[in-house]
């Protein structure tokens, strides 16, 4: 096919014309799917994150060290904010106040979910959305079970639906969707499960600001980041979705955390307590070194600061006790009240556009693959804790990590968040339920805890007597105690 005349003119316009050095060596369908993805650009967007990148290569060239110490400054008057914790019997409101409250409003159909599943799981060493991971040590359930079933347990036993929002991405849509078909949904509801699309962005030369090319007949592009939620459920209509089926609050959690707990009544209980904006649940950072933002209040302003931009020495300060000065880790659990975000994706300046200097895959001129062993590529993120400052009122929640914080990021045997830390957190958590139900498990004994089945230990009494002991491998359920096979 020839090249839409008008397409060639605005890409020479925008001196972006280079990608379309091997046209001619394209089949008539790549050349219809390349032409089509060009002509889905949005020019005005793209002229936005090329600026971005030129006032980041002036500011680094022009930065002195008189602004590094301005800058260290205005983080040193970054404290971390009083937190209310979980299950801490000082705290006001009370924990029996907020599970009562977070309690009635799950009976009541007044929350709803939003997982965040855009991410593949290259980084984990398989192919596909990182949600088909499977981390059940025993059951060999996926991270979507796990999480998924959580949100079937709250079902049961609040006796409604929680609206579920999944956000995918233009690699993990397909796959996910067609997982949730032939899983029956986790045993969801599938009328109370709304699955929506972020978007992506053109990665770009750090030294060119253009496009770069992924393979001969497509841009490399990359999601949007965790933020591009707001704008991608208000462009999809899943905010008035939520709307119609009543939701008047939404947590969102991320799908790489299967002991995530975004629907813990208490935590609920706090955010509509407190009557806050925006809630967010941290745990005790104990080593300046872990990769983890932190949430703090510089000016009066509560907002989190990525691990990446704390100063060595800010990020290793301590107090008096030992503790770190800056301790409030931000782990992707949040509670936003609809009319927040209602009011924020009203709003265009809502989420900035970070840059993040990435090694992408791209195709050199000569038509091969090129493999960096550096970074070269920009790609531009939003994040969602950026709302945070926009919010009239902000509740942190310290939670314990052992009960909601088991993250994967990485393949086995390469990082603490690797997949055999996880199961082994997974594992103590279950421990830890028995226990409190007066169940002992005996020593080097695996047992599995059916998330679909079992909230915490009030679901394990009804299938033990007190001064049980477990000594051979089981997954518990609260339909039947399962042997793996």
């Amino acid at each position: 096919m020839n090249f839409p005349a008008a397409l060639r003119v605005r890409l020479e316009q925008a001196g972006q014309a280079h990608v379309l050095q091997f046209w001619s060596q394209l089949t008539a369908q790549s050349q219809h799917d390349f032409s089509q993805q060009l002509l889905a650009i949005d020019w005005q967007e793209l002229a936005e994150l090329r600026r971005l990148i030129a006032v980041r290569k002036e500011t680094d060239s022009v930065r002195t060290a008189d602004d590094q110490v301005q800058l260290a400054d205005d983080l040193s008057t970054a404290v971390t904010p009083s937190c209310l914790r979980l299950r801490d019997a000082g705290n006001r409101p009370t924990p029996v106040d907020a599970i009562a409250c977070g309690s009635s409003a799950l009976r009541a159909g007044r929350i709803g979910a939003i997982m965040m599943a855009g991410g593949q799981g290259s980084r984990l060493g398989c192919a596909g959305p990182k949600g088909l991971y499977k981390v059940g040590s025993l059951s060999e359930a996926s991270l979507f079970e796990l999480l998924l079933g959580k949100l079937v347990a709250v079902k049961r036993r609040y006796g409604c639906d929680v609206p579920l929002a999944i956000m995918t991405s233009s690699a993990t849509d397909t796959q996910t969707r067609q997982f949730l078909d032939d899983h029956a949904h986790c045993g969801l509801n599938p009328a109370a499960v709304f699955i929506f699309c972020q978007r992506d962005l053109p990665a770009l030369s750090p030294a060119t600001g253009c496009l770069l090319l992924e393979a001969p007949d497509r841009l490399a592009m990359a999601p949007d980041g965790h933020g591009g939620m707001l704008t991608a459920l208000a462009s999809s209509r899943g905010l008035d979705w939520f709307a119609r089926q009543g939701v008047e609050h939404i947590v969102s959690f991320q799908v790489d955390n299967p002991l995530a707990l975004p629907l813990d009544p208490e935590f609920l209980g706090y955010h509509l307590l407190t009557k806050a904006d925006f809630s967010t649940q941290v745990v005790h950072k104990k080593d300046p070194a872990e990769r983890v933002g932190v949430v703090v209040k510089m000016y009066g302003v509560s907002r989190v600061i990525e691990y990446s931009d704390l100063p060595v020495a800010l990020a290793a300060e301590r107090l008096s006790d030992g503790r770190l000065r800056l301790h409030a880790g931000s782990i992707g659990v949040h509670a936003f009240s609809q009319k927040f975000l209602d009011k924020a994706a009203a709003r265009s300046d809502s989420l900035p556009l970070h840059l993040a200097l990435k090694t992408v895959a791209v195709f050199d001129n000569a038509g091969n693959p090129a493999v960096s062993s550096t970074p070269n590529a920009f790609k531009f993120e939003r994040f969602i804790f950026d709302l945070m400052p926009l919010a009239t009122q902000v509740c942190v929640i310290e939670i314990d990590a052992a009960e909601g914080f088991a993250p994967l990021k990485n393949r086995p045997g390469s990082a603490s968040d690797a997949l055999e830390h996880v199961r082994a957190a997974l594992l103590s958590h279950a421990r830890h339920i028995l226990q409190k139900a007066g169940v002992s498990v005996a020593e080097g004994v695996s047992v599995e805890i059916d998330s679909a089945s079992i909230v915490d230990e009030d679901d394990i009494a009804r299938l033990f007597a007190p001064g049980a002991h477990i000594d051979y491998p089981l997954i518990i359920s609260n339909s039947n105690l399962t042997e793996p096979k």
